[in-house]
């Protein structure tokens, strides 16, 4: 395949080309996948119960990989940093502390900067994951959890690129801080504290910190006229009116739609004649998230934030998809 690529150079040879590798690669996942047993399931435990922090180690394309996870790692729920195999021996060994847990990956699992890590590792009571290709390496035997990927050749020109091994561990990685973050129970809520920057942390925001609360809600009564509905949305200036009830939960809303089709009817009417019944709502606690999918679901622009603690629906601000405008 290489040589026809080569010599041809068409936009068919590049695809196919292409395409062999993502295939290839694919394929070597699945074969990880179907690897995972006893010892997948024991480094998992060890992380979960970590007292301390997690340390990622590596060096060279394992080192890029190593920082990736740690990453994940600690923006799902799990304390952890990277630590550069070849800064490790020269002082940085220092940052382990009994209580950690590491994680080392080495494709040969025979990288000269290993053994004095795996020595400090070991007499300080830090027990070690490896990632490697070689069951039988000085890596693999000190772990306490050896993760070892399938044999599979690298795919690409000579197989000299690490590209299918890294692809594994990178994956493999991500299995393993999943897998924690759903033992543990972290939810959306907690990545977004973490995560509070970008288009994803203004996404995973709860909606009461964008909501329109307290004299800036739009409400009026059930039994209000119309004439007092038009003055409260023409003040609050939101779009709609939320229509309550004697006790004060929330029974139906009137949107500037609804005003422009009963228009012809006349104003001499009160609010619960023109209302919506039932409208959609998101509870107080929920994430701007979850509201942007109410938006775009029912093609809406703005919802009612109730509180449901009382059983019944208590209205506690408006969120405007407006609000929003760096989730969208």
């Amino acid at each position: 395949m290489n040589d026809a690529l080569s010599q041809s150079g068409s936009t068919e040879g590049i695809l196919d080309f292409g395409r062999h590798v993502l295939h290839d690669e694919a394929r070597a996942l699945d074969a990880l996948a179907d690897s995972l047993g006893e010892q997948f399931e024991r480094a998992v435990d060890l992380i979960r119960n970590c007292g301390g922090k997690l340390i990622v180690s590596g060096l060279g394309k394992s080192g890029h990989v190593g920082r990736k996870i740690a990453a994940t790692f600690a923006s799902t729920g799990t304390t952890a940093t990277f630590l550069h195999l070849a800064e490790a021996i020269h002082g940085d060994l220092g940052m382990a502390a009994k209580g950690d847990v590491a994680i080392l990956i080495s494709q040969s699992g025979e990288t000269s900067e290993l053994e004095p890590v795996i020595d400090h590792f070991d007499a300080i009571g830090i027990p070690m994951i490896a990632i490697t290709g070689n069951a039988q390496s000085m890596l693999a035997t000190a772990a306490t959890a050896p993760l070892v990927l399938p044999e599979w050749k690298e795919v690409g020109p000579e197989s000299v690129a690490p590209t299918t091994s890294t692809t594994m561990t990178l994956a493999l990685g991500d299995a393993l801080a999943m897998t924690v973050m759903h033992l543990k129970g972290f939810t959306r809520t907690d990545f977004g504290r973490l995560h509070p920057g970008g288009s994803l942390g203004a996404r995973l925001k709860p909606v009461k910190r964008l909501m329109h609360a307290g004299r800036d809600t739009p409400l009026t009564g059930a039994d209000s006229s119309m004439h007092d509905v038009i003055v409260v949305m023409s003040e609050k200036r939101l779009g709609l009116v939320g229509v309550t009830d004697a006790d004060g939960f929330l029974v139906g809303v009137i949107t500037d739609g609804d005003l422009r089709r009963h228009m012809e009817e006349g104003l001499e009417h009160i609010a619960r004649e023109f209302m919506t019944p039932d409208p959609k709502t998101v509870p107080q606690d929920a994430l701007v998230d979850d509201a942007l999918h109410l938006f775009e679901q029912y093609r809406i622009t703005a919802l009612f934030v109730v509180d449901e603690s009382e059983g019944r629906k208590r209205p506690v601000g408006v969120l405007h998809i407006h609000d929003c405008p760096a989730a969208r």
